[in-house]
């Protein structure tokens, strides 16, 4: 499996078991595949202690503790790519950049109203309908969550463009999509076409 869908986890001081989703920590890395079931499992059956050949402590919230993490590493790296100029924002910004193509990821805040949602959701249909390749959307951050990360006011609709950063983003996205849904399962306007549950592309 390739490295981009597997969480890596090392031994800590104390001889817990730590995540590691930046792929930094010293240690000898134990790697488990980017779904919480699978974590969840070498949990339940003692995959760590027999793949450090010693008796550590997974704790039980291990799943929730990788969740946390990649959310907030991909907060972290929104304001890295808005300093970067690789992000729009604001309605009218974000649409005309969906049906310019220059979009990667259609950002939307989990709690901003269904119009603009739904509004911005034709945008993607629109491209779909046309044969052109949309962007993907995701609605796991609130509007504090945007807004303190971008260091700016009310952020509701944002648009991460296509290019390398986007590349090195959709890698996390698409772990963290093993561990929650990318879009809020109370949404039902705004959602494009073809995009699974689980975040990840049709094949």
């Amino acid at each position: 499996m390739p490295e981009a869908r597997l969480i890596r986890f090392v031994v800590g001081p104390d001889g817990c078991v730590t995540p590691d989703v930046g792929r930094r920590l010293p240690g000898r890395g134990m790697w488990v595949a980017a779904h919480r079931a699978a974590v969840d499992e070498a949990v339940r059956r003692g995959g760590f202690s027999r793949s450090a050949k010693a008796r550590i402590t997974a704790p039980a919230d291990l799943s929730d503790q990788v969740e946390r993490l990649l959310h907030r590493r991909l907060l972290d790296h929104l304001g890295l790519a808005r300093r970067a100029g690789s992000l729009t924002y604001g309605f009218d910004k974000v649409e005309a950049a969906i049906d310019g193509g220059r979009v990667a990821w259609l950002i939307e805040a989990s709690d901003g109203a269904p119009d603009g949602r739904r509004k911005l959701g034709q945008a993607v249909r629109r491209r779909i309908a046309s044969g052109k390749r949309p962007p993907r959307t995701i609605g796991v951050f609130s509007g504090d969550d945007l807004s303190l990360a971008l260091g700016l006011g009310n952020v509701i609709h944002l648009a991460f463009l296509v290019g390398r950063g986007a590349e090195s983003w959709t890698e996390d996205v698409e772990r963290l999509a093993g561990f929650r849904p990318l879009v809020p399962e109370s949404w039902t306007e705004g959602r494009p076409e073809g995009l699974p549950e689980d975040g990840h592309e049709e094949p």
